[in-house]
């Protein structure tokens, strides 16, 4: 059984930075493309950045060049490193694993239970 727990939630000001972690129970957690998405109130969970098995990364236009997502297969840890905070960046965020296919995701099988991240203006 899968079991994600995000950590790193918190209230920021606007501009400052926050680093998510997501430590992962998968035995054979290199194998999975890992995710993370928020999810902002009132409106439906969105993707934010994903990372496959080659490390390779996709983000969503309002987050590139300000959040990083990044992986380390020996700790079974995904992590998202969120810089220049903005007040809209503010939602729960959901760590997800899933499957990957011909670099392609296929489907986001697994969810942590979120931590809420707070950003003040």
């Amino acid at each position: 059984q899968v079991q994600l727990v995000e950590s790193g939630g918190g209230l920021v000001q606007a501009g400052g930075s926050l680093r998510l972690s997501c430590a992962a129970s998968i035995r054979t957690f290199s194998l999975y493309a890992m995710g993370w998405f928020r999810q902002a109130p009132g409106k439906e969970r969105a993707f934010v950045a994903a990372i496959r098995r080659s490390g390779s990364t996709d983000y969503v236009d309002s987050v590139k060049e300000r959040f990083t997502i990044s992986r380390d297969n020996g700790k079974k840890t995904v992590y998202l490193q969120m810089n220049s905070l903005k007040p809209e960046d503010t939602a729960v965020y959901y760590c997800a694993a899933g499957a990957e296919y011909a670099g392609q995701y296929v489907r986001w099988d697994n969810w942590g239970q979120g931590t809420q991240v707070t950003v003040s203006s």
